[in-house]
């Protein structure tokens, strides 16, 4: 029984121009929060489920932002504070043709710095009834945030508290580095693996990956087999717009994504991710935990922050999708 999430990562301010004029000419610019454990965080406290985010944060305003912004979502939050790195940024810059540009500025944060004795210092609750929730992102900042990852994993096995593991390969930040032995590494630790198909090679090997011939949903099912094929139980395989599918045991089931109206896919994936785990953490079967991870990460698209989309599931699943009435009397 999952009773607590706890999840450990960076915290970013996201700056955005508004959804019609590129950065280079904006007149205001809008602050937000994001990181993939951060948005998973927001998104669980609002589906009720209790959660921790902790991380190493600087001694700026943006990031006293981030740890407020956390805490006003129902976020518990554990922090060091780096009183000499600065606050990691995630910049959106909307393009001449409608796309949005995603770059990061994060070398050097105090974000980045994590280390193994920041895991200690958090005082995290790992006992049985905890669920400890990892990326791959956090783990590829720098040697000693991959030692902290890996610590905190350990720490979590030895303990008796469950592990989840959403690959989330970003390859800006991986460069030239090599990432599947490290993806590999912590997926065999995990009670839990969430991967994209086009991330499941990283886990099984470039054959597995996704062939443009098959229907999306169909690959998905076939790296969910492939990943069962090495070992792990429990998986869960998204194939974007197509949908996704999971295995759990002997227990198989997919989802078709929503048809929506998308405003930013950016924090899509960890919305689905958080309304998987919260779905889990409910005692929800298969199909009704990726119904609500698909809800949660169609939800976040909506909304050009990274997870404010995902925090209401207002017409969604409730026929007021594309096509209905789109005014509410």
């Amino acid at each position: 029984m999952i009773e607590r999430v706890v999840t450990v990562g960076e915290g970013l301010a996201v700056f955005r121009s508004g959804p019609d004029e590129q950065l280079w000419r904006a007149d205001q610019v809008a602050v937000g929060t994001g990181g993939a454990e951060a948005n998973v965080a927001m998104t669980l406290a609002h589906l009720g489920v209790p959660v921790v985010w902790a991380g190493r944060v600087a001694a700026d305003s943006l990031a006293r932002r981030v740890v407020r912004e956390l805490r006003a979502e129902g976020v518990t939050v554990r922090t060091v504070v780096d009183p000499d790195r600065p606050t990691g940024l995630l910049v959106k810059d909307v393009l001449a043709d409608g796309r949005t540009a995603v770059s990061y500025h994060r070398a050097g944060s105090a974000g980045s710095a994590l280390t193994p004795a920041d895991v200690d210092a958090f005082g995290l609750d790992l006992a049985p009834g905890t669920l400890v929730h990892v990326t791959g992102i956090t783990g590829c900042l720098s040697d000693s945030a991959a030692e902290a990852v890996r610590h905190l994993v350990t720490r979590a096995r030895e303990a008796g508290a469950l592990v989840s593991f959403d690959v989330n390969h970003r390859p800006r930040l991986w460069g030239d580095r090599p990432a599947a032995e490290a993806h590999r590494e912590l997926a065999a630790a995990a009670d839990l693996v969430v991967a994209s198909v086009d991330e499941v090679p990283f886990l099984v090997g470039a054959s597995s990956g996704g062939d443009p011939r098959v229907p999306g949903l169909e690959q998905a099912e076939l790296a969910a087999d492939a990943l069962a094929g090495v070992g792990h139980e429990h998986v869960v395989v998204t194939a974007g717009a197509a949908g996704a599918f999971a295995i759990d045991g002997g227990d198989r089931a997919s989802v078709v994504a929503h048809e929506i109206d998308v405003v930013d896919t950016v924090g899509a994936g960890d919305a689905f991710v958080a309304g998987y785990l919260a779905g889990w953490a409910r005692g929800e079967r298969l199909t009704g935990r990726l119904r609500l991870a698909s809800l949660s990460g169609a939800a976040a698209c909506r909304h050009a922050g990274d997870w404010e989309g995902a925090v209401d599931l207002g017409g969604l699943g409730d026929g007021s999708g594309p096509g209905g009435d789109p005014v509410i009397r």
